[in-house]
């Protein structure tokens, strides 16, 4: 199958399947197909259209039903939030700017759970009509570009049925995130074969027993601090005999609160806002907070140690635990900040439940891990939160004109483009802030592009970092920015590049993104266009 593809293709006629195949439905792929949805009431250029105009629209759709379609190899829809079902899974960002801002999700809790999640995805996915264009247990195994015939080729799997088929479109989302959803990054330990409890990681957790057990996690990011409050509960339905967060380096970590209700007040009987009005102050908020902090976590690296420190030195009295398992000796964001709701996690170490350990393994045995340092650490479950496996368009081997394409050597245009790879959007968010915002940003970004293209009946646009006039360089950072994380680090070579200067450089900031891609012209010096 695959040597059909690396063969230069014949010209051919046939229209293509679909004008926009997305891959994914996550909440990238939901959002664009939403956008996609919306745009059904406007004209190509973006302003409403007549009555007369929306029934030719309505007749053009029926003869052409197949505008776009979504491939979701999962059997649900939801991406990460119907991957994990570990206990306390949870957004790390705050509701109002993590939902679509097309439709404002008015959750009072910051950090919303992923249950919750999930249904505001699926209610998403109804309201805007998207559900029926989803082909679940579909997967993209492959992409193929004709030069010829102008239009992308991919090789599509059913799951239920085991078919393998192709269908084509014009242009290609991948909406697929950024990490293996098969597996996660799990070390191999020694002597791990000799333990006789259960080794999980939380992207397989299936429902695990855990009640009145000794559980051990292995890792210090967001996944494990939001499962060691989780399973000490004792008003959920299991709660664990003791749990231990088993780190090898700290992570910086801050307590944000659980609920907030201002939006009531600030709508409320005796305001001159209306709820949605009160959103938009609320959301512009809470994005020029983050904003804000990043900012001084950048550029007065010291000024946020001392806050974070003296945040964790607060959390921390009276619990015995040595504030050092949280002082790690990098500069706040140069890996991620994790963020605890109602200062959950610094309430279970108040208790006896459970503890913080950092050290490093020696090797597993029959009953737990003994740690470098001497300590034995019993354990009936080990959890291996240690962290994402990444990967491209969600493992699709990508060809162009027959020859394979390493996306990782490619650098990223505006975030939402790679250079030299024709009509085709790969969707990130952000890692600083609501990966939401960014998606929302690059998701209105493709439908100006796409309604350019057809205003100028053009068929191909193709990003190119070599201009007469520029000459941008690819560097070591990849579309994560310069985060520092395990898992980005893992994968540099698989991710897109970022450039020393415009448009191939993520800035990583909102306000700054969001004149690029809403308000600055579609055409410029390294779009080339052609019919």
């Amino acid at each position: 199958m695959r040597n059909r593809f690396r063969r230069k293709s014949q010209k051919s006629t046939a229209p293509a399947d679909y004008e926009v195949m997305i891959i994914g439905a996550g909440i990238a792929g939901i959002g664009m197909a939403c956008r996609l949805q919306q745009q059904q009431h406007k004209d190509l250029f973006g302003h409403k259209s007549s009555k007369h105009q929306k029934k030719k629209k309505l007749t053009h759709q029926q003869k052409n039903p197949q505008r776009f379609a979504i491939f979701e190899k999962r059997a649900d829809l939801g991406g990460t939030w119907d991957l994990f079902t570990y206990p306390g899974i949870r957004s790390d960002s705050d509701a109002l700017t993590f939902g679509y801002n097309f439709r404002p999700w008015l959750d009072y809790r910051m950090l919303a759970k992923g249950s919750d999640i999930k249904r505001y995805i699926a209610d998403t996915a109804r309201e805007f009509e998207v559900t029926e264009h989803i082909r679940y247990q579909h997967e993209v195994q492959q992409l193929s570009w004709s030069s010829d015939d102008q239009q992308w080729s991919a090789t599509i799997k059913d799951h239920a049925s085991g078919d393998i088929f192709i269908k084509t479109a014009k242009f290609v989302v991948g909406a697929t995130g950024y990490y293996d959803y098969e597996q996660g990054y799990r070390p191999t330990f020694d002597a791990e074969e000799d333990f006789k409890g259960r080794i999980v990681h939380p992207q397989h957790w299936n429902n695990l027993e855990y009640q009145d057990k000794k559980v051990v996690i292995i890792g210090s990011g967001a996944t494990a601090m939001t499962l060691l409050p989780a399973l000490v509960d004792e008003d959920a339905e299991q709660c664990a005999r003791h749990v231990t967060m088993l780190q090898r380096t700290p992570t910086y970590v801050a307590s944000v609160p659980g609920d907030d209700y201002a939006i009531d007040w600030l709508s409320g009987k005796f305001s001159p806002l209306s709820k949605a009005q009160a959103y938009t102050v609320l959301r512009t908020r809470n994005v020029l907070i983050q904003q804000g902090l990043y900012k001084v976590a950048i550029y007065a690296p010291k000024v946020m140690k001392a806050v974070l420190k003296g945040g964790v030195k607060k959390e921390l009295k009276g619990s015995g635990i040595d504030i050092k398992h949280f002082l790690p000796d990098y500069n706040p964001w140069d890996q991620r900040v994790c963020a605890v709701p109602d200062s959950d996690m610094f309430k279970a170490f108040q208790g006896k439940r459970a503890a913080v350990v950092t050290d490093q393994i020696n090797h597993f045995t029959k009953t737990g891990i003994l740690l470098q340092s001497g300590q034995h650490l019993d354990a009936d479950i080990i959890v291996t939160a240690t962290g994402l496996k990444l990967q491209m368009l969600g493992g699709a081997a990508v060809y162009i004109d027959g020859q394979p394409v390493d996306i990782g050597t490619r650098m990223t245009y505006k975030a939402v483009m790679v250079e030299n790879m024709p009509n085709m959007a790969v969707l990130f968010g952000y890692t600083n802030a609501s990966w939401t915002l960014k998606i929302d940003l690059a998701c209105q970004y493709v439908l100006r592009l796409l309604g350019y293209m057809h205003q100028h009946r053009y068929q191909v646009v193709l990003p190119q970092a070599q201009t007469a006039k520029d000459k941008a360089h690819a560097q070591a950072d990849t579309v994560m920015g310069s985060l520092s994380s395990g898992y980005v680090n893992r994968a540099k070579d698989a991710l897109p590049k970022q450039g020393d200067r415009y448009p191939w450089h993520v800035t990583n900031n909102y306000l700054s993104d969001r004149i690029m891609l809403k308000y600055r012209k579609i055409k410029d010096d390294w779009l080339r266009f052609s019919r």
